[in-house]
């Protein structure tokens, strides 16, 4: 029911743009002389506020400004409220996080069925009178006061050519003409946007994208039957959807879920966009067996009845009725700029400028809800309550976060306020300065502000971490001889540090002291991660920054960050899949690449056959031989497993070569081994096609063994192997009576045979899913196990090698000496099951015994900490057992050592 014709008092005033403010107590619209809107009919009355989508935030704001007596009316385009909500799958429990942020609105929320939540807006709705007009879709908003001096919007419009056409809208103070597709006109003298993004989603860009099991929405979980469903996308929405389709076994579903993310322990670091009960859910419906999901895959192709993926393996094709895509949406951009509002950048996934009360850059319209940045329901509820009482004129109100943002600011020297600190770090950090108020004020949720004084640690060389940090004030210095404090090269305010480690979750790379007085921000994996895949201009700044560290660290030669700055702004990260070439044979490009994460492996046609040159990890560049001699590529480069690349323009390289000519120098040098290579292969090519027929396939056998992520691989020489199986023995009794390795088994090709044994893979499949985070990388690079493991078996389920064993540590056996001199206990090796079950001390106490029977993961460890290196290899009589670096086992140069 409308509010018309109430009385009405109020202190009323004009601002600078000639819009009128009430103070208090309006009941209802303004009766005003009738005029003529530019192309509408004629209009006799202004509301207060209109309020446009019954969403959480626009059904929040419309409730309290009729709590407060305010004219307004709520739009609604459907004929129900809160369309989002409504089109949630039937029976899903939505979540009320964040938890620790207080809910400030005239309406109820809490965790709960869907169905309920709605019931309880719909009542409270009616109770409140709320003035809602239903079926009311607006087409357009235009100010129709004088115009705003020195206000004039630019409008980009970008083609699918690149093209780019600008246009100019002059900005009207209100009242605001609000246009419907019924042809209806509402007038209001402010206007909150509360439309969210749910109505724009971005689409599938793939081939057969466009068929018509490609849908963007699931309803009702429960009417698909007997279907094979992929669902891509796993942010709540995908996750939702995907367990709502397996939750019943009698419904018949084969239920995929698709996550380009890594597996990881943490799920918010594997499912960086999802609220965590969700994660942990699904990711227990997966053990469960009840849905699966794909890690590091995406969609290359859909057809009808299958769907074809690019995995970190390659590709793979797979049976598919029904693709659900959940994959997120953009705010609607030509509307929103159409209103006058302009956007913080140019990237499609930006969102509306806005002051700290929610006002945009056209005055009297305001933004809240998913639209400002802010998606979740409890946050959207507490911005539609303030925005109303800005608007009714508390300017003493502060936000819902407002006491856990200053308790993040509490520790910083000075006084400013939260508003102030955001601007502060804004203003400061190149990454966040992409961000709105609002994405700030969330981010910093995640993270934490540090005051450190000049000299303190930030952290330690090899101390484990994966957060990344920021530098809002001062400087720090990197300490790069830790025997030598001198020796350091700086960082300046502005920047970043710690990116290695969440680039590749490695242990710190090295020691950060404060150069100053410093404040720095450190941001949480999941809080960075959700960072760069929410605010595109996070993610190119925290990537520039990243590739130029790494192209300074490896090229050296005296290069400052001036020198590559052309070089850094036109590289480009490449995603590859596995046995996708980046360079080919015989192409006429001059690019230059480095792998980043995964490896590459070289080959070369020779008879019509490919032929394995040589093994490039993470860490290496590859294909500056064409830039510098010219000509062709002369070899194919593939990745052997799913990696990463930078991309470097040669000609923009080519200059800083010819500007530094000890790079050049160096350069070359590097090309030197490939350039023989190359030689060696030419002359002998004629001669030896059978020995490189043999190597090639040897190569390509070893990598699919798992070499292509290998750092460290134990390999056997079966021409040279006797079977005393010495190296198990020796390996048992380095390592309480249990073998890390099992010699027998494992796969061979000619004379090079693959033992059950850990590859110690450059990013582990075991670490993924460590619920105590038991596994860790040693400084050397080993992988191993602590004493905290607590046997839960993920890591051996996760291994795709087969390489680690849950057993129970058996009772200590009697020394070699005993053993020869006074046959006691069961000689060298790792004791039988028998005699291990015979001794062991039981006590009788449940809890005692339970732990000694407790089963725990074994893998080789690499013998860290034993003096000597690996026992199996020093165990070998006859030195049949070698530990292989990849890069350095797998190259063609070692034909010359085999008689080729």
């Amino acid at each position: 029911m409308r509010l018309e014709n109430q009385a009405r008092s109020a202190k009323v005033r004009r601002d600078k743009n000639g819009r009128e403010i009430t103070e208090e107590g309006d009941r209802g619209p303004k009766e005003l002389p009738p005029f003529v809107l530019r192309g509408h009919a004629a209009v006799s009355e202004v509301y207060k506020v209109a309020i446009i989508g019954s969403g959480p935030a626009g059904m929040s704001a419309a409730s309290r400004a009729a709590q407060r007596g305010l004219s307004h009316v709520l739009l609604e385009k459907t004929d129900h409220l809160s369309d989002t909500i409504f089109k949630y799958q039937k029976g899903k429990h939505v979540m009320a996080t964040p938890s620790q942020l207080v809910l400030r609105s005239d309406q109820e929320f809490d965790a709960g069925k869907r169905e309920d939540i709605l019931g309880r807006w719909n009542a409270r709705t009616a109770e409140l009178a709320v003035n809602v007009k239903y079926n009311a879709e607006v087409k357009a908003i235009r100010g129709t006061g004088e115009a705003i001096p020195g206000s004039i919007q630019k409008i980009v419009t970008r083609a699918r050519d690149g093209s780019t056409t600008t246009t100019e809208l002059q900005r009207h103070a209100p009242p605001y003409a609000i246009q419907l597709t019924n042809g209806e006109t509402v007038m209001a003298e402010n206007v909150v946007l509360a439309i969210g993004t749910q109505g724009n989603p971005n689409l599938m860009r793939c081939p057969g994208a466009d068929l018509p099991h490609v849908t963007y929405q699931l309803d009702d979980p429960y009417a698909v039957l007997d279907e094979h469903i992929v669902v891509i996308g796993t942010g709540d929405a995908g996750i939702e959807n995907a367990r709502g389709l397996a939750e019943d076994p009698a419904q018949g579903n084969v239920v995929t879920i698709l996550n380009r993310s890594p597996k990881s322990a943490n799920v918010r670091e594997s499912f960086a966009t999802a609220k965590e009960p969700n994660a942990k859910a699904l990711v227990e419906d997966d053990a469960a067996g009840k849905l699966t999901i794909r890690y590091e895959t995406e969609t290359k192709a859909v057809e009808p009845g299958w769907i074809t993926l690019n995995t970190r393996d390659g590709e793979e094709r797979i049976r598919c009725d029904r693709i659900i895509a959940r994959i997120g949406s953009a705010p609607p951009r030509a509307f929103v700029e159409g209103c006058g509002i302009e956007f913080a950048s140019n990237d499609r996934l930006a969102f509306p400028t806005l002051t700290p009360q929610f006002e945009s850059t056209a005055p009297g319209i305001f933004v809240i809800g998913a639209l400002a940045g802010y998606p979740l329901i409890k946050h959207c509820m507490n911005q539609g309550y303030d925005v109303v009482e800005f608007i009714a004129g508390n300017a003493d109100l502060k936000p819902a976060d407002e006491p856990l943002l200053e308790a993040k600011f509490a520790g910083l020297p000075g006084s400013r306020s939260v508003n102030e600190w955001l601007e502060f770090l804004r203003t400061n950090v190149t990454i966040l300065e992409g961000m709105t108020t609002l994405q700030l004020r969330e981010f910093m949720l995640d993270s934490d502000a540090r005051f450190y004084k000049k000299g303190d640690t930030i952290f330690e060389k090899n101390d484990p971490g994966s957060s990344l940090f920021t530098i809002a004030d001062g400087s720090v210095h990197v300490r790069i001889d830790p025997n030598d404090p001198g020796k350091v090269v700086p960082i300046a305010k502005g920047s970043i540090f710690g990116e290695v480690g969440l680039i590749s979750g490695r242990r710190r790379g090295a020691t950060i002291v404060a150069a100053e007085d410093c404040i720095c921000v450190e941001i949480s994996r999941n809080a960075a991660l959700k960072l760069q895949s929410q605010v595109p201009s996070a993610r190119r700044a925290i990537e520039r920054i990243s590739t130029e560290r790494q192209l300074l660290q490896m090229f050296g030669s005296g290069l400052t960050p001036a020198d590559v700055a052309e070089v850094v702004e036109t590289a480009k990260i490449m995603q590859v899949r596995a046995g996708e070439a980046i360079i080919t044979e015989g192409a006429d490009d001059k690019d230059i690449f480095v792998i980043r994460v995964g490896s590459m492996i070289v080959e070369k046609e020779i008879g019509g056959k490919p032929v394995f040159l040589s093994y490039l990890p993470a860490g290496s560049y590859v294909g500056e031989m064409a830039l510098i001699d010219g000509g062709q590529r002369t070899a194919t480069v593939r990745a052997a497993i799913k990696s990463e690349v930078i991309r470097i323009d040669g000609e923009a390289f080519s200059r800083v070569l010819a500007a530094k000519p000890a790079l050049l120098e160096r350069a070359r040098k590097d090309m030197e081994s490939r350039r023989q290579v190359n030689a060696f292969v030419e002359s002998r090519k004629d001669s030896f096609s059978g020995v490189v027929d043999l190597y090639s396939e040897q190569a390509k056998f070893l990598v699919s063994q798992g070499l292509g992520e290998a750092t460290d691989v134990l390999l056997i020489d079966e021409r040279l192997c006797v079977g005393c199986d010495n190296c198990e023995k020796a390996c048992a009794d380095s390592h309480d009576g249990l073998s890390r390795l099992d010699r027998e088994a494992g796969k061979s090709f000619a004379h090079l045979h693959v033992p059950t044994s850990c590859r110690h893979c450059e990013h582990p499949h075991c670490m993924a899913d460590c619920p105590p985070t038991a596994i860790k990388r040693g400084p050397d690079g080993e992988v191993r196990i602590d004493d905290t493991c607590i046997g839960c078996g993920n890591c051996q389920r996760n291994c795709p090698y087969g390489v680690i064993r849950m057993d129970k540590v058996p009772p200590k056996k009697p020394s070699l000496l005993e053993w020869l001199f006074f046959g006691k206990g069961p000689g060298p090796g790792e004791p039988p099951y028998k005699w291990s079950k015979k001794n062991t001390k039981y006590t009788g106490d449940p809890a005692v015994d339970e732990a000694l029977d407790r089963k725990k993961a074994i893998k080789c460890d690499m013998c860290a900490g034993i003096e000597g290196g690996p026992s199996c290899v020093r165990a070998c009589p006859t030195g049949a057992a070698i530990r292989v670096s990849p890069d350095e086992f797998l190259t063609v140069a070692r034909l010359e050592n085999e008689g080729a």
